[in-house]
């Protein structure tokens, strides 16, 4: 009469309590992982940084030498031919040619003030050439692709536009790519690298607002006093009224 009833737990609670433990573990284990990759990143985006800034310092140092030398010989210093274009469409679609429709949404510009960047080839001018009326374009320096990054990035992620808010994004994007961060995003871009395809497609077209100040004359081309057509450096001009 004086025996202890000993309680039975059942074998599907023991069986969920190892489960739950084990999935604790493991989710420990993962934060952890995590946490020593984050810290490692930021190491090596630290480096990445201060190694861009450098080769970029040394490029224009190289340049003012460069121009220096040929003034001292009484010439001129011609610059290499730019590799990277700047597209901002600054028409809309009234009276538009089908063929130059198709041309404008291959460039990903359908809609006016919409920006992208592009390699400078062979096609790529071919196509500008057709849709000269309808757009603007010029050769962006460093400042420029480093404000219409930081300001106005988005990037496309599983179909969908995302703010490129935080380094991750671009990490599981274009991570496979070596690219890790915005200052790799830029580089990427600025120096027209190998993986420029991947980078440029990933970025959204820039959804840019209408320039301070306004458009002259947009059916004209820029070298008649209107806005249309290429207009080399002085693009950089524009997009800081447009960014």
């Amino acid at each position: 009469m004086g025996e202890e009833v000993k309680a039975v737990i059942p074998e599907s609670f023991l069986k969920k309590k190892k489960r739950n433990e084990e999935w604790e573990l493991a989710k420990k284990q993962e934060l952890e992982a995590a946490k020593k990759k984050k810290v490692e990143n930021r190491k090596l985006i630290f480096t990445k940084a201060k190694q861009y800034a450098k080769e970029y310092e040394a490029q224009e140092k190289e340049l003012i030498q460069l121009k220096r030398e040929a003034k001292l010989k009484g010439g001129f210093y011609v610059d290499p031919e730019a590799k990277l274009l700047f597209i901002v469409r600054i028409r809309g679609i009234n009276a538009m040619h089908p063929r130059t429709r198709k041309i404008l949404q291959l460039l990903r510009l359908r809609q006016i003030f919409n920006g992208v960047f592009l390699k400078v080839n062979k096609a790529t001018m071919n196509m500008l050439h057709l849709v000269e009326p309808y757009v603007t374009y010029g050769y962006p320096n460093l400042k420029s692709v480093r404000e219409l990054i930081y300001k106005r990035g988005y990037g496309k992620l599983n179909k969908q536009r995302v703010a490129l808010t935080e380094n991750a994004i671009l990490e599981q994007a274009l991570g496979k790519f070596g690219i890790i961060c915005v200052e790799d995003l830029i580089h990427e871009i600025m120096t027209v690298g190998p993986h420029f395809k991947e980078a440029n497609n990933f970025v959204w077209p820039f959804k840019l607002k209408a320039p301070l100040g306004g458009l002259k004359k947009k059916r004209n081309h820029y070298v008649e006093g209107g806005d249309a057509g290429n207009r080399e450096n002085y693009i950089n001009e524009l997009i800081r009224r447009m960014n």
